[in-house]
Order: C-alpha cells, then structure tokens, then sequence
C-alpha cells in the first residue's frame, strides 16, 4: 500500500488495485495457514492460461497416477464455477460439515476430493458470484477442510490469469505449478502470460504438460497431428522448461470421465510427470 493510500481502504485484494505496495512485491504476505490437524507436504498447482485445454483431467490423472504409486493424494477443485472432479472420479455423495470443519470425500482408490458441487444441494445449481467471493471460498476450500495426511495434494486452478487464480497464488504456498496447453499455436501467447504470472508472483514453474497433441491411428500406429504441428517445445526452451508429457487425443478419456472411473485410467505419457513429482 503506498503512502498517499488510506490503510483503512486496503481490501488486501491485490487484484483489485493498481498501487505498488509491499503488498504486492510480497506475495507470501497473503498465504493462509490450514486448520491446525491438516498435514499437507506438497502442494502443487495445475494451471492454463485458458479454458477448454484438458487441465482438469491433467489434475485427476496426476493425483491418480501419485496414488497409484503409493502416495496420499488429495484434489482441490479449484475451479469454482465449473467444477469437475467429483463427477470425474465418480463421488456422488456431499461433503460432511461437523461445524468446525470439512471433510473431503474419497475415491475408491483413497484420493481425497473436495469439489464445489460436493457442497451445494444439486450439480446443477450455478455459482453466480463475483471475484472476490469466489476467492475467498477458495481459501475456505484450503483452510477450512480436513486434508489427512496428504504428500501430494493437487490444486485443479481455475483457467485464466485474473483475479481468482491470483488469489490461489497469493494464499495457497505452492511448491510449483505445472501448466497445461494444447498443440494450436495460439496456445503459446497464452502459456507465456501464464509462465509471466508465474514468474512475477515468484511461484517456481516445473513443467509444461501438453494435452491433445496427436490421435494415434488404431490401424497403422501413426501419429495424426489433427491440430497441426506441436509447438510445445519451442516454447518450453523459450523459458528453459521441461515438457513432462504429451498427451494424444483418446476416446478412453471422456468415456472414463463421464463414467466417474478416471483414476482406472492409465496413461503411459504421465509417467515423466510424476517420476519428476517424486524428486521435489
């Protein structure tokens, strides 16, 4: 907050004001702390820098992949107006209240999962709110949620750059996000603002993820490239990144998130992803 600004006036809402303060050189100011019987080691953040690119079904199938390797995971939905997780990996049931906390429910597998649907009366009930109050549900979602012994929980942010997923980067102390994309070359502008984010918030980036990037042919093996040639990697050296994984186009996908059983899915290109996870 600068001089000339009232400090009965902050909202502390960085992204809501164009001051330069100390405030906004230190992000970490803002960082919740989670309930006092959370145990939380890693928390790592998936991100893209618009919607539509498969960053939901990234999250599921690292958190399923982590499980699957004999670490506890958790999911943060934080994709507030358009929650998927729960339906993904088929919880149908509403998460529990005592008064004090939340507590998240499990998948079959043993993922803990907190969604915004698991807390309203129906999945089709929309959430019609502002900015600010989704932010801070978001870090209700963090501090107010029972998360039980957790390695690796995985934060599904919401897509964009604006207000909303500031926030999750100004409270949630992330050990480094990976960003998710696709093959079209638009792509790349929007993966550089969300590295740009990144960087400015200093939040350590591990690794671009590309989804959709070819459709193998069930006949001959060959890669199609039905969005044209990949672009991933130029813009991986363009910020000395990592690409952790290209992820083809496969029918298997949506038919195993539209019958809740994503975390039975196993995809061959997540591997790098996760062996990377394992030496943070």
């Amino acid at each position: 907050m600068s001089q000339n600004q009232n400090p009965e006036n902050c909202t502390h809402d960085c992204s809501s004001c164009g001051t330069n303060c100390p405030s906004r050189e230190n992000p970490q100011s803002f960082l919740a702390t989670p309930n006092e019987k959370s145990s939380i080691k890693k928390i790592i953040g998936v991100v893209s820098g618009k919607g539509g690119v498969g960053k939901s079904f990234v999250t599921s199938l690292l958190a399923s992949e982590m499980q699957r390797r004999g670490y506890r995971t958790a999911v943060l939905d934080g994709d507030i107006t358009g929650p998927s997780q729960g339906k993904s990996f088929g919880i149908t049931e509403k998460a529990y209240g005592d008064g004090e906390l939340i507590y998240p429910e499990k998948t079959k597998g043993g993922i803990q999962v907190i969604s915004m649907n698991m807390l309203l009366e129906t999945d089709d009930t929309p959430v019609i709110w502002r900015g600010p109050m989704v932010g801070g549900v978001l870090k209700q979602l963090y501090t107010d949620v029972y998360w039980k012994d957790v390695d690796y929980m995985f934060v599904d942010m919401p897509p964009g750059t604006s207000d909303v997923p500031l926030t999750l980067f100004q409270s949630i102390p992330l050990d480094g996000i990976i960003i998710v994309t696709s093959p079209q070359e638009l792509v790349s502008m929007v993966v550089n603002k969300a590295v740009n984010m990144a960087n400015m918030m200093k939040i350590k980036v591990l690794g671009i993820i590309e989804n959709m990037s070819y459709v193998l042919c069930s006949h001959c093996g060959e890669k199609m490239y039905v969005f044209g040639p990949s672009h991933i990697q130029e813009t991986a050296d363009k910020f000395d990144l990592p690409v952790l994984a290209q992820i083809p186009l496969d029918p298997r996908i949506a038919e195993s998130a539209d019958a809740g059983t994503i975390e039975d899915l196993e995809i061959e290109e997540i591997r790098k992803a996760a062996e990377m996870l394992e030496k943070i």
